[in-house]
């Protein structure tokens, strides 16, 4: 077959949707087909072509919702265009799904769409957005669930859709087949008869680090050293977030930054390895590249823009020690000229709880961004993986840590305790969800949950040992990309009601 896929980002953009629909697209050309990816450009991407998957670069940003911007009439052209077999896009609320409704129409191919969780249901900014959307939804052949109820699946069945597929996320059978060599936590400084809570998510402030921070720092260690590793983009100077240029004259998904309480440990990262010589020739080649590439007028923008954000988060980190100090000295002056009014303690923040739990004894926080092959071996080097996300549809990660036999606590934030029913590998800590339909865990609730499960290796292994079965006879990206592969295809069969868990587990699309 020759199909295309679409995606907001893809490699070397690292995420949740950028890694299923890698895997999807290398097995699909591991499989004899030809593949393409529609996706956005990113300067860091050196290739048009990687592990045999073509991808087409477009330089489009935003969605129907907050208005799209760049090139959508040269997308719309090339999805009318495609005279191939089938064209599955990934997720709603973004360029790749909504700028192509004016084609739909006249696009010759199946079409097959995996909605993704519909995160803004509730949001009132896209209200117009989901009154259009069932209309738009109707128009592909296959919609693709991977919860039997969410608010996604039950968006669909409430306005008459039936053209209906389940489907489960997973791990890779590759990377996680057999466990790397030990060596993650002596480049991390953890002990190694510490017990290791970790968890993984960008961006940071909706992936529950702060929820799980302050969890941690309630933990009693009983004797024992425990350490938390804290995976994700931290945005922190001199280095601004991923979302900036800095990755694009200089950076990398894993450039370290200054921050005193505690470091940031970026195990391995080409610039931990280098000199301020071999670092500027880095820089200079990065941005002579983007100059060929895109030409004078997107480099001075380009370069324009990665002074001002360096500028500013060093600036940041040179003026907060003031204002701490200047917030601190106007609160002291509030209480003697006004006793009888005073102010509210000031809000925490993440680095309040790090700091908090990393001044106890025997605790330490690791914060991090490691590169794929090394988190892969932090799922195989902890002890616990926790999650405590505030907003998902059907978490990645929790199919990896099961794969490495890693137990897991999960908040039940998308269809996280399908996950855990599935599989066996983890268990659910309690959370409420506000108005919007956000996760919100208490994080006494959290603690309580994470120390008892510290407190039970015996439990720990057998929900390691559950999960990491069910991750090799199920959830499997070579066993899920021939179901996919069915319904590009046109099989039937493909649309059953009423799944559960268990047919899940035995194939049943």
């Amino acid at each position: 077959m020759r199909l295309l896929l679409a995606c907001e980002f893809y490699y070397p953009s690292r995420g949740g949707v950028q890694e299923v629909m890698r895997q999807l697209a290398e097995r699909f050309v591991a499989a004899g087909h030809d593949v393409t990816v529609c996706t956005s450009r990113l300067i860091e991407r050196d290739s048009k072509i990687h592990n045999g998957v073509k991808i087409e670069e477009f330089d489009i940003a935003g969605n129907r919702a907050n208005g799209l911007r760049g090139e959508t009439e040269r997308y719309v052209k090339y999805l009318k265009a495609f005279d191939g077999d089938a064209i599955l896009i990934k997720a709603a609320q973004q360029w790749t799904f909504d700028a192509a409704w004016p084609a739909l129409d006249e696009i010759k191919a199946r079409k097959v769409f995996i909605p993704c969780g519909f995160s803004g249901l509730y949001v009132p900014d896209y209200k117009t957005y989901f009154e259009e959307l069932p209309a738009i939804l109707a128009k592909f052949d296959r919609l693709i669930f991977y919860a039997e109820r969410y608010r996604d699946v039950d968006f669909a069945r409430a306005h008459g859709l039936e053209q209906l597929s389940f489907l489960p996320n997973g791990a890779s059978d590759i990377e996680f087949a057999m466990p790397p060599k030990p060596g993650i936590r002596a480049r991390l400084g953890i002990p190694d008869d510490a017990l290791v809570v970790a968890t993984v998510g960008t961006p940071i402030n909706a992936k529950g680090h702060s929820e799980l921070a302050q969890a941690f720092a309630r933990l009693d260690p009983k004797g024992r050293t425990l350490a938390l590793i804290l995976n994700g983009q931290w945005p922190l100077p001199p280095a601004p977030p991923e979302t900036s240029c800095e990755q694009e004259l200089g950076g990398d998904d894993n450039s370290d930054g200054a921050d005193s309480t505690p470091p940031l440990v970026i195990a391995n990262s080409p610039e931990a390895h280098r000199d301020p010589a071999s670092g500027l020739s880095a820089i200079v080649s990065r941005a002579l590249r983007m100059l060929q590439k895109y030409g004078l007028k997107a480099f001075a923008i380009r370069t324009g823009q990665w002074i001002f954000y360096r500028t500013m988060w060093v600036l940041r980190g040179l003026a907060s020690p003031f204002l701490r100090l200047s917030h601190a000295l106007h609160r002291k002056v509030r209480e003697v000229v006004t006793p009888d009014r005073p102010l509210p303690p000031l809000p925490k923040t993440i680095e309040d709880y790090i700091a908090e739990a990393s001044a106890q004894p025997d605790k330490m926080v690791i914060k991090t961004n490691l590169p794929r092959a090394e988190l892969i071996e932090t799922f195989f080097a902890a002890d616990l993986f926790v999650f405590a996300s505030n907003i998902e549809y059907s978490p990645l990660v929790l199919f990896e840590a099961g794969a490495a036999g890693l137990p897991y606590l999960t908040v039940p934030v998308g269809n996280s305790d399908e996950i855990i029913r599935w599989t066996g590998g983890g268990e659910l800590c309690p959370a409420d969800k506000d108005e919007r339909g956000y996760t919100r865990v208490d994080p006494i609730v959290l603690a309580e949950r994470i120390q008892v499960l510290l407190d039970d290796p015996e439990r720990r292994r057998q929900l390691g040992e559950a999960g990491r079965a069910s991750w090799r006879d199920t959830y499997n990206w070579a066993a899920i990309a021939p179901r996919y592969e069915a319904i590009l295809r046109g099989d039937s069969g493909q649309g059953v009601e009423g799944l559960s868990g268990s047919s899940l587990a035995k194939g049943t699309s």
